[in-house]
């Protein structure tokens, strides 16, 4: 019997040795599966993060972008802008030597054919004439060489005559128009 009873001992501590080795185990799991848990919990924040960073970068390269095609449509319209007014500049001798053949000899069918073609030309890429006798003088169109005095058909600041044509390209003043003022 004592054996029996040194046998049931020796379970009883055996179980009691399991019991405290599977509740030291469970807690061991618990405190690693939460453990895990708050790894994959910082794994995702830190891969949100990264998301959100990563779609930022995007977006900023995208607009950069759409910024740098737009920038460089500007750039190229001003270019051929600018080379369309120096070609057009390049012309305005001609037209004002054909005004002056036209002041000279009035009825040369063939000087105003001539004078005809290149306004024509002119007004197809968009130059213009500034309209200058009897208009008000404005620094920005005109450029006064002279001065008249004034009389009652012509009021003071009143273009009187046109010296040379002042152009325009668009809204551009390609050459202004010297002008004599009355004063």
């Amino acid at each position: 019997m004592e054996n029996d009873k040194k046998e049931v001992e020796v379970e009883q501590v055996a179980i009691t040795d399991n019991i405290a080795n599977n509740e030291t185990t469970s807690n061991t799991d618990t405190v690693a599966e939460s453990g895990a848990g708050d790894d994959i919990d910082k794994k995702i924040i830190e891969l949100q993060d990264t998301i959100t960073d990563l779609t930022d970068k995007y977006m900023r390269m995208a607009a950069e972008l759409e910024n740098t095609r737009r920038r460089a449509a500007r750039d190229t319209e001003s270019a051929s802008r600018t080379t369309g007014m120096n070609i057009a500049k390049k012309f305005l001798p001609v037209m004002d030597a054909l005004d002056a053949a036209l002041n000279q000899t009035p009825d040369d069918e063939g000087i105003k054919s001539l004078a005809l073609a290149l306004n024509s030309v002119f007004a197809q890429i968009g130059i213009v004439k500034i309209e200058s006798v009897g208009q008000q003088l404005n620094p920005q169109f005109h450029s006064a060489i002279s001065t008249v005095p004034a009389d009652e058909t012509h009021a003071t600041n009143t273009i009187f005559q046109e010296m040379q044509t002042g152009y325009m390209y668009g809204d551009t003043v390609l050459r202004p128009a010297m002008v004599v003022v009355c004063k």
